[in-house]
């Protein structure tokens, strides 16, 4: 029987299994024939990588802190139409937010309506996870818990107590996946995004064979059926990417091995400004030889760190980038894309754009959201990296951008934004999807 069925997959913390369950259940459900809408909770750009080879679809980030509630509502509606499974990837627990449940997988099961599907790690527990699961049942009667998935089971016994305290707990259980030591996921630091296609493909097979075995997958599909399709409301997500004023935009977009950690509707709002006649033009540039004829230029994050060689061999591909960004081409550079407009990574030459060096050494993660604010425009986003610079200090001074950016308690930090001529860059993530990022190229000129 075929269902509309939509649910989040959440868990009681990190590590317990609920991106294996949710590539193995988005792979199995799309063998069956199903369309399958992948969502993920939060700003993450690497599950939705994941997303996207398990379903064959791409996978759309619903995050309240960089937009707000209804956007995130329109953009479940637009993106789940016409589909038979929508499933949302959770983020650590299911309750845990950038504010106490504000922007948890809670607060987006709410939001769309969905039932929770918890995935638990049982490796160390057993009767006592009913204890766990009456508390995650009746701590927000706003939630819906549809079942209980259990993962690392050890044996048959294990399974019987599971069993006994989900029927306890009152929560269904929809099945157990076996302990198995070769599910393992790739690492999801290690630039496996697109260069390594075979590895992620073993690992959602892997995935797809267990949820097939261990999951009673029409169980799950009946209990989270959704009663209607919702038609999408497109007026709040509005054409608000106007970047450019160009009659017919050309929209060179850098996407490959060492560039491609881009949101599903940063690009959507792109592709929507090519009624007036322009198009977007993916490139490579690792691969190609120059840049297309553009009349703007993103290059998202990525690895450039390990491609840095590559990138540095490439002399003609930086040089046409060079030159279109000296003749005053309009440009945005985030995270990898900014390091790709330095002097160097590591060493190896790159652009030479910015008096900026970039090191891995003594790497350590920086990460969080930002508020981005300038006079007359503020923009959220996300901070993720690894990477340092060292500014060139007698240069720096004229490339820095005049911005303030802010924490998620709003605490302000020292990340920085830098501009030459028509080009902005920095670290931060930028969601385009409530504002202008035109704003940002009104203040260049202010």
């Amino acid at each position: 029987m075929r269902y509309k069925s939509g649910f989040v997959i959440a868990a009681v913390s990190s590590g317990s299994g609920k991106t294996t369950v949710t590539n193995g259940l988005l792979r199995a459900f799309k063998n069956r024939g199903f369309k399958v809408a992948p969502f993920k909770t939060g700003p993450d750009f690497i599950d939705t990588q994941f997303h996207k080879v398990a379903a064959g679809m791409e996978s759309v980030n619903l995050d309240v802190f960089m937009s707000d509630e209804q956007h995130v509502k329109s953009l479940f509606q637009r993106y789940s139409a016409g589909s038979d499974v929508r499933i949302v990837e959770g983020v650590m627990g299911l309750f845990d937010g950038y504010d106490k449940r504000k922007g948890s997988a809670a607060h987006i099961a709410e939001l769309t309506g969905l039932p929770v599907v918890l995935v638990i790690n049982a490796a160390s527990s057993a009767y006592s996870l009913a204890a766990v699961l009456s508390g995650f049942k009746n701590f927000d009667k706003r939630i819906k818990i549809a079942g209980v998935i259990f993962n690392n089971v050890a044996s048959e016994n294990h399974q019987r107590l599971l069993k006994s305290a989900a029927e306890d707990a009152g929560v269904t259980l929809l099945g157990c996946l076996k302990r198995n030591p070769y599910m393992t996921m790739p690492s999801r630091h290690l630039g496996l995004s697109l260069g390594d296609d075979n590895v992620i493909e073993s690992f959602i097979d892997r995935a797809s064979d267990a949820v097939k075995v261990g999951i009673d997958l029409d169980l799950l599909l009946s209990l989270t059926q959704i009663d209607k399709d919702e038609k999408s409301d497109d007026t709040h997500v509005a054409d608000k990417c106007h970047l450019i004023s160009c009659p017919s935009r050309k929209i060179a977009l850098a996407y490959d091995e060492a560039f491609n950690f881009v949101y599903t509707e940063n690009l959507r709002l792109l592709e929507q400004n090519l009624r007036f006649g322009g198009e977007i033009i993916k490139f490579s540039p690792l691969r190609d030889t120059r840049m297309p004829d553009a009349d703007f230029l993103y290059l998202p994050g990525g690895y450039p760190e390990l491609y840095a060689a590559r990138l540095t061999a490439n002399v003609s591909m930086r040089e046409s980038i060079k030159d279109y960004i000296d003749r005053g081409g309009y440009a945005f550079a985030e995270c990898g894309g900014m390091l790709y407009l330095c002097d160097s990574i590591d060493g190896y030459e790159m652009c030479g754009l910015l008096p900026i060096k970039a090191t891995m050494d003594n790497a350590h993660l920086h990460l969080g959201y930002r508020t981005v604010k300038t006079e007359n425009f503020t923009i959220c986003g996300h901070e993720f990296h690894y990477s340092s610079v060292i500014e060139d200090g007698t240069r720096i001074k004229d490339y820095i951008y005049p911005a303030r950016q802010y924490d998620v308690n709003g605490k302000e930090v020292n990340t920085p934004l830098y501009r030459y001529k028509n080009a902005i860059a920095g670290y931060t993530h930028m969601y385009w999807g409530n504002n202008d990022i035109n704003g940002l190229y009104e203040d260049l000129h202010t």
